[in-house]
């Protein structure tokens, strides 16, 4: 019976997703751009995604991309709420005693990407050290 609408939605998170990762790989390019060197693009851990993770010189940069095709719902950075932070924070961290990189230097930023279309270049905003670590045993102490 609903059958339509399951596909409809499957079809949709798929556009999405796809999108999303076209803003991914357009903020590495940025990054790089900068100087920074990628190390890894979603990277999945038991607290959830992170979308890039960076190094910029010395310093370990777990970066947060939002990519949006306007403002009409607000600004991209406006859905990165207390909750997504802490979940970064708890992926971010885990990443640092994995690699055993609890002594260097880490920070939070976000990468905001406005794309209205693929015929026009995004609008890309780079907040470094958008947010404070979150939550229980933060990163920094």
């Amino acid at each position: 019976m609903f059958g339509w609408f399951t596909r409809f939605l499957k079809n949709a998170k798929g556009v999405n997703q796809q999108f999303g990762n076209a803003g991914e790989a357009e903020a590495a390019r940025f990054l790089e751009r900068l100087g920074y060197k990628i190390a890894s693009r979603q990277l999945r851990g038991r607290y959830g995604e992170l979308d890039l993770v960076a190094f910029d010189g010395e310093t370990i940069v777990f970066v947060e991309v939002k990519t949006r095709a306007s403002t009409a719902a607000g600004h991209p950075t406006e859905s990165i709420t207390l909750a997504k932070q802490k979940k970064i924070t708890q992926s971010a961290l885990a990443v640092l005693k994995r690699n055993r990189w609890l002594n260097r230097k880490a920070r939070l930023d976000v990468v905001s990407i406005i794309w209205p279309t693929s015929d026009e270049p995004p609008q890309i905003q780079h907040y470094i050290n958008a947010f404070e670590p979150v939550g229980f045993g933060q990163m920094y102490s």
